[in-house]
């Protein structure tokens, strides 16, 4: 993998068919929408941004949502040509739509392709109905392998994503799925643990005790450890703490975030990150749809742009970087001087270590994660 950052551009599309009950994105279920008033929008944020950013290689573009293969595949195209003309795109430009098994067809997939997808990403979830059911999915299994084999026909690049630690399954259950999904996994797998997020649906449920059979956090952790086994011995490794690649099939765009790179967010409640000499800004977009399209009618798309403080900067690095199998990149360790008896202490308990200018976790930490960054960020 390139070990330079690179710079990217995310692409928001705000619409849903229906808002899944773990979800806390930001999508919406609208039962219109005006896709010329949001093309005329995106396209406008693309030139107004790419003011700023002249002579930035466009390395990356992401399609995400919401369910942005919902999208016309002529909105697509208008987007990506206008990308093209602002940047100058790098020679193996990673373009990644994600799609939902429901809004996938053959001749619509053909469409996306030829507007210069080159990569998709299938919300699968999970490989039975009773499990998709559960999790508020629209689609039934047989649609989810159908609709996967069609990105596999149309794509050279193809990902899905399954939740795992669901609700009445064990180990055994796990395993087996997970086998299934390995079979017909091409390059790259997406595999999430399934988190209670505030605000969504199953929140309010958990709250009553409505969530009933999910696993324990022994049983989560022994779910942790044998997906790590199963996709390395398919070759499939964990690069980052969710998801796993044949080498050299990682997400280019991700790795942009978790490397701390710049890219450029569109749409409603898109994040970015610029740099601009020493200085570097976050940039976070109005989230309801129509806040966002009245304020780039008036000449903005975003309604803060912050300055990050170099503390921040350092600590949403340690943040991302740690994420990787690889680990994040600290060439001055003098930088993070606030940090570095911490880091003493997980190096003795041999849940961090120091290698080539490198932190990274090791065996041990990464099912840490979140423990150890409490300890490094607070």
């Amino acid at each position: 993998m390139d070990d330079r950052p690179g710079f990217g551009l995310y692409v928001h599309w705000p619409f849903c068919q229906a808002k899944c009950p773990y979800c806390d994105f930001n999508s919406h279920v609208a039962a219109k929408i005006d896709h010329s008033a949001w093309v005329s929008a995106y396209l406008s944020e693309i030139r107004r941004i790419g003011q700023e950013t002249q002579g930035r290689v466009l390395d990356s573009v992401f399609f995400g949502g919401g369910t942005p293969s919902l999208m016309a595949p002529e909105t697509v195209d208008a987007i990506l040509s206008e990308a093209r003309r602002t940047w100058p795109s790098s020679n193996e430009i990673e373009i990644t739509l994600e799609a939902n098994p429901t809004s996938v067809e053959a001749g619509r997939f053909r469409e996306f392709r030829d507007a210069g997808v080159n990569r998709v990403s299938v919300g699968l979830q999970a490989l039975n109905d009773l499990d998709l059911k559960a999790l508020g999915r629209l689609h039934s299994a047989a649609e989810g392998r159908g609709a996967f084999d069609v990105a596999r026909e149309t794509f050279d690049r193809v990902s899905f994503d399954l939740i795992y630690a669901r609700q009445g399954q064990d180990l055994a259950h796990w395993r087996a799925e997970l086998t299934e999904a390995l079979a017909l996994a091409a390059d790259h797998l997406s595999l999430y643990q399934l988190t209670i997020e505030p605000g969504t649906v199953f929140a309010e449920r958990f709250a009553r005790g409505g969530l009933r059979g999910l696993p324990d956090e022994d049983v989560s952790a022994d779910m942790y450890a044998l997906t790590q086994d199963l996709t390395s011995a398919a070759g499939l490794f964990g690069y980052e703490t969710s998801n796993h690649a044949v080498p050299g099939a990682e997400s280019r765009h991700n790795l942009i975030y978790w490397e701390s790179g710049d890219w450029v967010g569109i749409g409603p409640g898109a994040h970015g990150r610029l740099t601009f000499g020493d200085h570097r800004y976050a940039t976070e977009a109005p989230k309801a749809p129509g806040a966002w399209l009245k304020a780039v009618r008036d000449g903005v798309g975003h309604e803060a742009r912050e300055q990050l403080t170099a503390e921040a900067v350092a600590e949403e690095r340690i943040m991302m970087g740690l994420r990787l199998e690889r680990g994040v990149r600290v060439p001055n360790l003098a930088n993070y001087q606030n940090k570095v008896i911490y880091i003493n202490q997980l190096n003795d308990i041999d849940l961090l270590e120091a290698v080539d200018n490198r932190l990274r976790l090791t065996a041990a930490g990464r099912p840490l994660l979140n423990a150890v960054l409490r300890e490094l960020l607070t």
